[in-house]
């Protein structure tokens, strides 16, 4: 077992205590994100060379799974923050050495709100605008904002939109992530107003990677994709596993017997564990073959990029109901909010509708399998 690995397992029992304390809190206690930090789980994507483990793919993903296990929102944030991480292979080389120079580094990030634009001026540009969903703001030291460039005389905003790096303390951060499902993530706003940010720390995410390696040939996309869909397959096994534990124990009022002793509590553990179990697998199966894409062509196909579009957004698709069904098993203990069926329901519900859980996603796998163009592969 890579020390990585074991080093998740035993901080994962450590998260599994304060679970209720950052959905309550809706942010990781900083505590807990400080030996996050200190180990190393919000550097496991960056390249060796600035300080990083560069991990390979499957292994992050199983880490993923282990922190998902016991709490959505932690490897939420995992996730996010170490894939956007891999951005570091293709930002100016001086940008990457002073954010990951410091070893508590966390880059948070979110699409703009329309409106948010950068002007060009001497030796850089001026932003201003507001940024959403950037999860693990209260833990970042750097903010990430895409956004359209504006030249001096333009009337609008052109189609290039570099991503922009901006030190936390000269941003406005917003709370507005009042929600009912991934609470602890503290997916906050974050608002500049004419900040200055110098051409060294701006990049595009197109540009090829100047690090070697399979990892950063692969687009952000699939990575989010892979992890966050993992994310939901845990907690549909969970929710699942826990399911079937009180049916052992538990009498539905005005039955009689137990719940394990009943038909159709068989007929809808069997189909869940039929469902999740064929989303699993189709999931693993995919990522597998991106990652060996990567490792043996040094590139990822587009037939790759679209199995695990296909697959993540299926996984998350079926996961929810696997919890759906496991909610309804716990009849009327699933409302409270001191049962974690409940929280583990509103957490995948939340995952449906991020830009990995779209039914949308499908159509473009559905183009692309009739010979059409499939657009832009996200």
């Amino acid at each position: 077992m890579l020390p990585q690995v074991e080093a998740a397992r035993e901080l994962a029992r450590k998260v599994a205590t304060c679970a209720d304390e950052i959905d309550r809190r809706r942010q990781l206690p900083s505590e807990l994100a400080y030996e996050l930090a200190d180990r190393g789980f919000f550097r496991l994507l960056v390249p060796k060379s600035f300080g990083g483990v560069e991990l390979d793919h499957p292994t992050f993903v199983e880490i993923v799974r282990i922190f998902a296990e016991v709490d959505a929102s932690t490897a939420w944030c995992i996730n996010q923050n170490n894939v956007f991480a891999t951005d570091a292979a293709r930002m100016q080389r001086g940008a990457a050495r002073q954010i990951w120079g410091d070893p508590r580094a966390v880059v948070t990030n979110g699409p703009p709100v329309p409106g948010s634009v950068a002007v060009k001026s001497e030796g850089g540009y001026r932003l201003s605008g507001q940024w959403n969903f950037s999860s693990g703001s209260n833990i970042a030291t750097w903010l990430a904002a895409r956004t359209p460039v504006k030249g001096p005389g333009d009337e609008g905003p052109g189609s290039v939109q570099p991503v922009f790096l901006v030190p936390r303390e000269q941003a406005t951060i917003l709370d507005l992530w009042h929600v009912n499902g991934l609470r602890g993530t503290a997916s906050f706003s974050f608002k500049l107003e004419d900040v200055f940010v110098p051409d060294s720390m701006a990049y595009l995410e197109s540009t090829p990677p100047h690090e070697p390696g399979p990892l950063y040939v692969i687009p952000k996309i699939p990575l989010f994709a892979t992890g966050f869909a993992t994310i939901a397959v845990a907690l549909a096994r969970t929710s699942l596993d826990d399911a079937i534990a009180l049916a052992a124990k538990k009498t539905p009022r005005d039955t009689g017997a137990l719940l394990k002793d009943q038909a159709t509590a068989h007929q809808a553990i069997g189909e869940a564990e039929a469902t999740l179990r064929s989303a699993d697998s189709y999931l693993r199966q995919a990522a597998s073959e991106l990652w060996r894409g990567a490792c043996t062509n040094g590139r990822v196909s587009m037939e790759e990029r679209v199995q695990v579009r296909m697959a993540s957004t299926h996984a998350i698709r079926q996961s929810t109901k696997v919890v759906r069904a496991a909610y309804d098993l716990f009849g009327s203990d699933a409302i409270f909010t001191g049962n974690p069926i409940q929280r583990r329901f509103q957490d995948v519900n939340v995952i449906t509708q991020h830009l990995q859980g779209r039914l949308a996603n499908f159509e473009t796998a559905g183009r692309y399998f009739l010979g059409l163009d499939p657009g832009r592969v996200l």
